[in-house]
Formats: C-alpha cells, structure tokens, sequence
C-alpha cells in the first residue's frame, strides 16, 4: 500500500484486496459457463439514452449500505423491495454495490434486485479481474463499473471488451482528469466523473464535473457520480451531463420516492 502525502491510498488498498479474492475464486471455466447461461443483458446505455431523448434526466438509484466516507448508511434488510421502489419513483437503472469489506454489498443483493425489477442493473465493485466481469454477468448483471484509476489502460480496455462481448454494457468512470482521459480512450458509450476522489474517500470535489464535461462529445451517455443530495444539486450540473448516480440521499431518505421523483423530473437538453 503506497502513501501520498502521509495518507494511505484506499483505493490501492481495495485493489490489493480484490486482487487477492480473485485467487481464490472458482476457476475462470466454471464462470465462463455461469455466464454463459445467463439471461441475456438490459441495455443500460439504451435505457439512459431514452432518458435524454425525453429531455430529463437518467437516474441511477443505489441499493448501499456503508460508504467508505460516511459510515454506516442503512440496513436495507430487502434490497429487492428498495429497487422496486426506485424503479415506481422513475429511476432510469439501479445499481448494486456487491464490494464486501468497505461498502458492505454482495452479489446476493445483486441477485435479489435483478429478479425484482425490469430496469438495467449496475455491478458496482473495484474490478480488476476477468472472474469479477464473468461472475458479475452470471449473477444477472446487465452492466459493470470500471473505475479508471484502478486500471491500467491496457486492463481496462481489455475487460471492457470482456463485458462487451458478453452483452454487457459498462459505466466507466474516473475522478482525476488523467485517467477520465484515459476512460474517454476506450471509447465506452457510457462514462462518469466522480466527485469523490477514491484514493481518499473523505475528499469530495464537486467541481470536477465541471472541469471534464466538455471533454465528452458525441453521443456518449455522461454520468456524474457523488454529491448529488438534492435537486438543486442536480440542477447546477453542466448541460453536457446526461445521468447521475446517486446513493447516500437516497438510502438514508425517510422515504427515498419524492427525491428520486424530483432527480428525474429535471430537464436536460435532450437528444444530441
């Protein structure tokens, strides 16, 4: 684990241990084959794309129970009941936190929201295996986060054709301009600036949105990620920006619909 600046780099740290679950995960035939037999993946570029063309924006509810920065945010004792009710609220995708250790999800969750809901849903972990994609996708996964800064750009570009290759649509996103360069090279369809710096989560930049945005052109599906509490949030994102992820505000409402009612409700610019 490197240091920078005295502090330890959580993200290094998360990587290291995914690295090591991997070695003792089942052989990459048996998930070659679990995913093989899936049901075939949603789109989830296509369902935030359709979001845009009605000129409103894309959200993407969490199901999350612990936040590195935050604590402990909720029980969630029915992920599948939270994504029903995300999906009634208007929401365009959900996804899913299956890290273990730090944000305190498992691809059982991932399983229960994916049978409850029609919508598209987001495997989101520190993803630096082959075996992660594979298993991610076996567990009815319909799309993955990359996080840019976690992969080296040959790495990331191979399990994003990895994913593609099995239906998979895939978010990939960075918080550090490097490495969203660096996401912006694969050419995914659908990228995120993330306002939490993940090499050391209590930092949150709410700016770097507005720093990278105009580096997105064409058709790309944009998705800003951290930050959004409310809808004055929402509404002060660059036009460019076509979704959010939004998590915390949601899982630690009274009652998550009016919020994500409001999110969804704000008007973007429309089909590009």
């Amino acid at each position: 684990m490197s240091r920078r600046g005295g502090v330890s780099d959580f993200l290094e740290t998360v990587v290291a241990e995914r690295l090591a679950d991997m070695a003792v995960t089942p052989d990459i035939a048996a998930l070659e084959r679990a995913a093989g037999v899936a049901p075939a993946a949603r789109a989830f570029a296509g369902a935030l794309r359709a979001r845009r063309d009605l000129g409103r924006l894309a959200v993407i509810a969490e199901v999350k129970r612990v936040s590195p920065a935050l604590g402990a945010l909720a029980r969630i004792a029915d992920p599948a009941a939270l994504a029903r009710a995300y999906a009634a609220a208007g929401a365009a995708a959900i996804s899913v936190l299956t890290e273990p250790r730090h944000w305190g999800g498992s691809l059982d969750d991932l399983r229960a929201v994916r049978a409850a809901v029609d919508l598209p849903v987001l495997c989101k972990d520190v993803v630096v295996d082959e075996r992660q994609v594979l298993a991610a996708r076996a567990a009815g996964a319909d799309a993955i986060l990359l996080i840019g800064e976690a992969l080296a750009p040959a790495r990331l570009a191979a399990l994003l054709a990895l994913a593609t290759s099995l239906g998979m649509g895939a978010l990939v996103e960075a918080h550090e301009p490097e490495a969203f360069r660096r996401v912006l090279a694969t050419g995914a369809p659908v990228v995120g600036v993330n306002a939490r710096d993940l090499r050391h989560p209590a930092t949150l930049d709410r700016r770097r949105i507005d720093t990278l945005a105009g580096e997105v052109t064409g058709e790309r599906v944009l998705v800003a990620e951290s930050g959004i509490g409310d809808v004055a949030d929402a509404e002060r994102l660059p036009a460019r920006v076509d979704a959010v992820l939004v998590g915390s505000a949601l899982v630690t409402a009274d009652d998550p619909a009016p919020l994500l009612r409001a999110l969804a409700g704000v008007r973007r610019p429309g089909p590009r």
